[in-house]
């Protein structure tokens, strides 16, 4: 469920708590903001958004691929992703967003299986401080500390993790 080549998330399998919240916020607004999306929070109720994000939460999402550390990483994307940047305060993403980027509760989605478009642009507006609805501004700082080609290698790299390819 999604569609990557739109910029458009994969749904299926994310916590309901995590598509709860993230609709609430867009229906708050302040803390999240696209234009579409506003429009279509704003039409839900609470009840509403429990039953959209429960039904969410229950189709089956991708089974997540392992991460083998490798010794020389084959991409900037691949060291933001289990290295880091610590010489910039920016912690490898596997840190919060778990092995592989498999997500981690309510606060740390899934990365992996996202699509390229969908990540970058993500990446964009907590840059831009368009999105600034993550735990203590975490991404906020990350994001901000990105130049545009970590942005898309760092995307492509969760994005093609696992498929035919890709990473391994």
């Amino acid at each position: 469920m999604g569609l990557a080549a739109a910029g458009f998330p994969r749904l299926a399998g994310l916590p309901a708590a995590y598509l709860s919240k993230q609709l609430h916020d867009l229906k708050q607004g302040g803390s999240r903001e696209h234009p579409v999306m506003k429009g279509i929070a704003d039409a839900l109720g609470d009840d509403e958004i429990q039953a959209l994000a429960t039904t969410l939460a229950a189709m089956p999402a991708p089974k997540p691929v392992a991460l083998s550390r490798v010794a020389t990483p084959r991409s900037p994307g691949e060291t933001l992703a289990v290295r880091g940047a610590w010489e910039r305060n920016i912690p490898e993403c596997v840190t919060c967003h778990g092995p592989a980027g498999s997500g981690v509760g309510e606060a740390f989605p899934p990365l992996q299986g996202q699509g390229e478009m969908y990540l970058s642009n993500q990446l964009r507006a907590w840059q831009l401080g368009t999105r600034r609805n993550d735990p203590n501004d975490l991404m906020g700082h990350i994001a901000k500390s990105l130049s545009e080609e970590e942005i898309r290698s760092v995307s492509q790299f969760f994005a093609t993790l696992g498929q035919a390819g890709g990473q391994p």
